[in-house]
């Protein structure tokens, strides 16, 4: 009996942590969708219910499908034994695609493009923003097809990584884009490598003057 009642008591006990836990996301969620001053409550409601129920489906399958799910072994590119961060990152981009299609597909409905970037932006914490700032710096003569070809892939790193947990995951996902990116302007004719080591002599002068 005694034994009955102590698990009794740890269960309600995370039934109200995960309550808890769902509110915090509903919260954030809700806070997110203030600030696109939509004015109208049934969009409101649709596009914070979608977010909210993303966030905990997103975290859901990130705490039941933890990286030793999936077994070590090597990236079949790089021959390089897989991290436990690169094992978490196969581990969460096995959920399924249909979450992530329910939540562009309410905010395709309800939001403009614009807004809908604000809200991706919300979950990657402007990182196509300060990634692209960097480029044009790096690149101080960059010409508007390039300029485009970086956008285009920040983009798209960023709508995949909404799908992951943790900002770790999150950063490694951008990763693969900044690398796509690089590639892409060595095959422009730019040298990445140098244009890099340049900007880096920039800011040290700028900091000696």
């Amino acid at each position: 009996m005694k034994y009955n009642v102590i698990i009794l008591s740890l269960l309600l006990f995370f039934a109200n942590v995960s309550l808890a836990q769902n509110e915090e996301l509903l919260e954030k969620a809700s806070s997110w969708v203030k600030e696109l001053n939509l004015e109208n409550f049934e969009k409101e409601s649709n596009v914070a219910n979608a977010i909210a129920t993303h966030l905990i489906e997103v975290r859901d399958w990130h705490n039941s499908h933890p990286y030793t799910t999936v077994p070590a072994g090597i990236n079949p590119r790089t021959g390089e034994s897989l991290s436990d961060l690169d094992r978490s990152i196969i581990a969460d981009s096995a959920m399924p695609k249909s979450v992530h299609e329910t939540l562009m597909a309410t905010l395709k409905a309800n939001l403009t493009e614009a807004q809908i970037e604000t809200i991706l932006d919300k979950y990657t914490i402007g990182k196509v923003a300060f990634t692209m700032k960097a480029y044009r710096e790096i690149v101080t003569d960059m010409t508007p097809e390039e300029d485009a070809e970086l956008l285009k892939n920040l983009k798209e790193a960023r709508e995949i990584a909404i799908d992951f947990k943790s900002m770790k995951q999150i950063s490694a996902i951008f990763e693969i884009y900044k690398t796509k990116n690089e590639q892409y302007l060595n095959s422009n004719g730019r040298s990445w490598r140098q244009l890099y080591k340049d900007y880096v002599k920039r800011i040290r002068n700028a900091k000696k003057n």
